[in-house]
């Protein structure tokens, strides 16, 4: 099946190098102190490359949701109210419990179901929810001036760098899961090969 257009795959290529450069950037600001850490590039050089990898990844987001709105590929992030907790249970025991014990995948990969339950609610959550808070606390922080002062009483700028924070390992946590649960495709490495050719192997696909 062919699941993931040209858009699709230069899209999560750009915006997966641009988030590696995020995070070692953004770890090297953190521990800047840290001389000896193999991530630390210097805070100079990490600030210059964060801002520049931030702002391609804005651009390439906005890309991302043009390209979901005029292309349709949006109608599988929708999620669905019928039977969601029930889906989202089914899957989660799937992955839990049932794939080790070689059972069916309770929703195999079809041309109007590109992704799961778990993985429909993740990704709209990383997607919808925390790439729009990164990106604007991330634009809050290199526009300071465009920051309130104070909010209940706490600086609005601890408050933006906090959101920043947590959105940022938020995704960089959902990044590694969805690293490994890229696989559990036919074959170890089959969705990795989809993200470059295009096409969707199915999951019972034998030699």
């Amino acid at each position: 099946m062919y699941l993931y257009p040209i858009w699709v795959r230069l899209w999560h290529l750009f915006n997966a190098i641009l988030f590696l450069v995020l995070i070692i950037t953004g770890i090297s600001m953190q521990y800047t102190d840290m001389k000896d850490y193999i991530l630390v590039v210097g805070f100079a050089r990490a600030v210059k490359w964060h801002n520049i990898a931030a702002i391609l990844l804005t651009l390439n987001y906005i890309f991302f949701v043009t390209g979901n709105i005029f292309s349709g590929n949006s109608r599988y992030y929708k999620i669905e109210k019928k039977n969601f907790f029930a889906d989202l249970t089914a899957q989660t025991g799937y992955y839990a419990f049932g794939i080790f014990k070689g059972q069916k995948h309770p929703f195999p990969v079809t041309l109007e179901q590109k992704f799961n339950p778990l993985q429909k609610l993740s990704y709209f959550l990383a997607m919808y929810v925390a790439m729009p808070l990164l990106i604007i606390s991330g634009l809050g922080l290199l526009f300071p001036e465009t920051v309130i002062n104070q909010f209940i009483g706490i600086s609005g700028m601890i408050l933006t760098d906090i959101l920043h924070i947590t959105m940022g390992f938020f995704l960089s946590v959902f990044m590694i899961i969805h690293i490994y649960t890229c696989t559990l495709g036919a074959r170890p490495t089959s969705l990795f090969k989809s993200m470059v050719s295009g096409y969707h192997e199915p999951e019972n696909h034998n030699d």
